[in-house]
């Protein structure tokens, strides 16, 4: 049984995505795992999924042209009716990314990379 119908990732470096998503079908939480090196490619997609659809987003802070911060910014408006979760993944050590995004309700969590199985499990329980 899959936790989420679909698994998002964002981050403008391909070798993260494909290390969390080769992690992500290792631990079986979803069928489908999405990888966008661009934030508004991730929003166009996310836009378009059908409301009933459970998704979880893994969404780097430190990008080119969007970052993270502009994501979850334009994301809010875009999904009213939607329960996904987002957390963020970021090499960011800083606190205060840490409590800012805290200060989005629909931020369920924030991770420093690398991704683990343990901060994954541990996030999603």
């Amino acid at each position: 049984m899959y936790l989420f119908d679909i698994i998002v990732l964002i981050d403008d470096d391909p070798i993260n995505n494909l290390i969390n998503k080769r992690l992500i079908k290792k631990l079986e939480i979803s069928p489908q795992v999405e990888e966008f090196l661009e934030a508004e490619k991730a929003l166009s997609f996310i836009k378009d999924l059908p409301p009933s659809t459970k998704m979880l987003a893994l969404v780097d802070i430190n990008m080119p042209v969007m970052n993270g911060w502009d994501f979850l910014l334009q994301y809010a408006p875009m999904v009213v009716n939607r329960e996904d979760k987002i957390i963020m993944l970021s090499s960011s050590i800083d606190f205060q990314d840490r409590q800012k995004s805290k200060k989005f309700s629909y931020v369920n969590g924030f991770i420093e990379k690398p991704l683990t199985p343990e901060k994954l499990e541990k996030l999603l329980q």
